[in-house]
């Protein structure tokens, strides 16, 4: 899955000969002899199509948001409390999502993350296992669920186990964090096929 979503989008972006990169993405692609000779690797930034402010307890959208309001830092989701964050890129489409929901949960005071993984129903076991080892701390939180009707697993997982998770760091860093997160999630599964 995520070879072909990788040659995929290497094979629309060769046009400008520079290729859009993380660098946890050009080592993926270099080991895995993707890029094209006379390209150059450039660093990657996301953009950002839907940003949207929302209510935990009716999903109303308070408020569209623009890019810079990604530069809050995560706590505003603890004074925030009834509101979740959500955004949509189609950067995501290469990890197989759509789109991130962030929020704080009332009860634990854990931040969590929430999303929609196209990958296939078979790979539960690989998903669970990656989790259970990549996932740090006492009592990791995560929550996941295949649904038949939509071709996805419903994804919930607390940030707060992530590794160097911090919730003074900004939307825009966490997002990348969780977005590095998925990346090796689709690998570990790939590594299985």
């Amino acid at each position: 899955m995520l070879k072909k979503q990788m040659e995929k989008y290497i094979a629309n972006h060769l046009q400008s000969n520079n290729i859009e990169l993380f660098e946890f993405e050009e080592t993926y692609a270099l080991t895995q002899q993707l890029l094209p000779e006379k390209s150059s690797v450039v660093s990657k930034t996301i953009t950002y199509e839907t940003i949207e402010r929302c209510t935990k307890e009716t999903e109303e959208v308070i408020a569209l948001e623009k890019s810079s309001f990604l530069n809050e830092s995560l706590c505003y989701l603890k004074t925030h409390a009834d509101e979740f964050i959500f955004v949509e890129s189609t950067s995501f489409e290469l990890i197989g999502v759509d789109g991130f929901a962030l929020e704080c949960d009332d009860v634990f005071g854990t931040y969590t993350v929430l999303f929609g993984l196209k990958i296939q129903k078979k790979y539960g076991p690989v998903i669970k296992s990656f989790l259970d080892n990549t996932l740090q701390g006492d009592g990791v939180k995560y929550s996941i669920m295949f649904s038949s009707e939509d071709g996805l697993w419903d994804m919930n997982i607390s940030l707060d186990y992530l590794d160097g998770f911090d919730d003074q760091q900004s939307f825009e860093e966490i997002l990348k964090s969780v977005y590095h997160f998925v990346f090796n999630l689709a690998k570990a599964v790939e590594d299985e096929i």
